[in-house]
């Protein structure tokens, strides 16, 4: 793993988010709020989680005391939302850019919302993160288009590097 691989990931990773950020632009308050049958109950809930973990994995990388979970805590629009994953995207990209690759191998702790603790080297937490992200959006298209969102991108990793030619 190493750096340039790392900020590859980020990018793509940003890239994904903004076209997502899109989306959820075009949507009414009814789509935003709408209940679904999933694994949070409606979109909102889907991206309050999806933005929460990019926030939780910047304090977990700088071994935060008390990292925060938007999740448990956040009350506020769409709007807000979006421009908190906005900054947390940066923050992200800024985190690489300076983190050294020679602590790629450094244990993370990592505290669980719901109680308990566990462990991770730095270089696999980076790509679970993405991972996660990508595993999010996936249910984000479907439960757009059950809010009749037809407005897509491909957000696939492949279409990400062939445009960036």
């Amino acid at each position: 793993m190493t750096k340039k691989f790392f900020l590859e990931l980020v990018n793509y990773n940003n890239w994904a988010d903004n076209l997502t950020m899109e989306w959820l632009d075009q949507l009414n308050d009814k789509q935003w709020e709408r209940p679904v049958a999933s694994s949070f109950p409606s979109i909102k809930q889907t991206v309050v989680h999806m933005v929460s973990a990019k926030k939780i994995w910047i304090d977990f990388w700088t071994n935060a005391p008390d990292p925060i979970y938007l999740s448990a805590e956040f009350k506020g629009t769409k709007n807000e939302l979006i421009e908190i994953w906005k900054k947390a995207s940066v923050d992200i990209k800024s985190f690489i850019e300076s983190y050294p690759e020679d602590d790629y191998k450094r244990s993370i702790n990592i505290k669980y919302q719901r109680g308990g603790e566990a462990q991770m080297s730095f270089w696999q937490t980076l790509p679970h993160y993405v991972n996660h992200a990508t595993y999010h959006r996936g249910q984000l298209v479907t439960l757009l288009r059950q809010a009749n969102f037809t407005g897509f991108s491909n957000t696939d990793l492949a279409t990400y590097f062939i445009h960036q030619k």
